[in-house]
């Protein structure tokens, strides 16, 4: 029996699943866990960012939240093409890795670049999700300002798709 997979987007009633799924694939990162743990605040939603950005989830199952991805119109100086979409975070559950998730939600995430009519992609990737964007046809951008730029970010050109 296959089982099901949805993605659709996120409402009120999910944040405590998104956070909780967000919380796991945070502590599974190669970081101290200090860093981890004072860092894991400014990666969970709240209801006013249900509101600012677009938040979407996946779902397996019986409704299990397993997956989050979120995005917002990015700042065309931030960009190399001038309209872009920024991706601010793919996080999949680690019990879930490697079951294609993480690209179900990237391909969320395009196709909502495509259908604003956006150039590309960005993303600020952290460390060990490099592999992972570069590995979906992103190229790391340069450090042009290293006051202003973060050090791994990613762009997919969606005008040669």
């Amino acid at each position: 029996m296959t089982e099901s997979i949805t993605l659709r987007p996120a409402t009120g009633r999910d944040l405590e699943a998104v956070n909780a799924v967000i919380e796991r694939a945070v502590m599974s990162w190669v970081l101290p866990e200090r860093v981890k743990r004072l860092s894991l605040t400014t990666y969970c939603y709240t209801p006013l960012d249900l509101e600012h950005l677009d938040v979407v989830v996946l779902e397996r199952g019986r409704g299990d939240i397993v997956g989050v991805a979120a995005w917002e119109p990015a700042e065309p100086e931030d960009t190399p093409q001038g309209s872009g979409l920024l991706l601010h975070g793919i996080y999949v559950d680690p019990a879930a890795h490697g079951r294609g998730g993480g690209t179900r939600l990237l391909a969320a995430a395009q196709a909502a670049a495509r259908e604003r009519g956006c150039a590309g992609v960005l993303v600020k990737a952290q460390r060990g999700a490099e592999g992972f964007f570069a590995g979906h046809g992103f190229r790391k951008l340069p450090v042009g300002d290293p006051e202003r730029d973060y050090p791994h970010r990613y762009w997919l050109d969606l005008t040669d798709a």
